[in-house]
This record gives structure tokens, C-alpha cells and sequence, in this order.
């Protein structure tokens, strides 16, 4: 029985993702994947797995999920769901339909809060000047 270990990231949420031969159960932090609370990101988890169609039923996944918000957390659980995915097929078929449905299902999103300027409240606001 091989296990395969992949990892996705999303703005602060990373994502560790380890898939073993099972019967197609998803767990998201130690909960079923159908009992997530939010609908939408479970719908958005769910995606790499109903487009792999039958290899995702000859599998579990257990996702590990940390840091960030909720939505990014979803977005790190799909990306490393998608690479264990396309590492178990291993086959470019899958690959190839993952990056023509969404590229972001193989590829991560690079872009990270932009940090505050010093003397700065933010990240692009400059404090306005008076000069009455």
C-alpha cells in the first residue's frame, strides 16, 4: 500500500495532503469532508475529485489543513488534493484536464499581502499632508 504525501499553499494556509488505496473518503482536519460546515468551500474542495471521477473513488485523502483564513484554506486543500491526484494516476491525462478546467488546480497562486511602508498606516496609503 503506498501512501502519497503532497502539500498545497495559499496566501498563509498550507495544506498537507496524504492519499492512500481506500474507498474514496475525504477527511479535512479530522472531519468528513461531506460534514464541512461552509458550502462553497466545500463544493471548491470537492472539485479535483468529481473532475478525476473514478480514480478519486479508489482513494482516501486526508488533508491537513493550517493558517490563513477559510477560503484560502479551501484553495490550499484543492491544489494539494489535485497533485496527489495527478501523482497516483500518473498518467498526463489527468494532469491535462486539471490545467485546461483551471490552471490554479496544479498551479499555485503566488501572490502574498503586500507588507506597510514605514510610517504608514497600510500598504499603498500615504499619510496626506497639510499644510494650514
Amino acid at each position: 500500500m503506498k501512501i502519497i504525501l503532497t502539500s498545497g499553499k495559499r496566501k498563509r494556509s498550507i495544506a498537507r495532503v496524504a492519499l492512500r488505496e481506500g474507498k474514496g473518503r475525504v477527511w479535512v482536519n479530522k472531519m468528513l469532508l461531506d460534514m464541512y460546515p461552509q458550502e462553497l468551500y466545500r463544493l471548491k474542495m470537492q472539485e479535483p475529485l468529481i473532475i478525476a471521477g473514478d480514480v478519486s473513488s479508489k482513494v482516501d485523502i486526508d488533508v491537513n489543513v493550517h493558517g490563513g483564513g477559510i477560503s484560502s484554506q479551501a484553495d490550499a486543500s484543492r491544489l494539494g488534493i489535485a497533485k496527489a491526484l495527478v501523482q497516483y494516476a500518473k498518467g498526463e491525462k489527468l494532469k491535462e484536464i486539471f490545467l485546461n478546467y483551471d490552471r490554479t488546480l496544479l498551479v499555485a497562486d503566488v501572490r502574498r499581502k503586500e507588507v506597510c511602508k514605514p510610517n504608514d498606516s497600510k500598504a499603498r496609503a500615504k499619510r496626506q499632508k497639510s499644510y494650514r
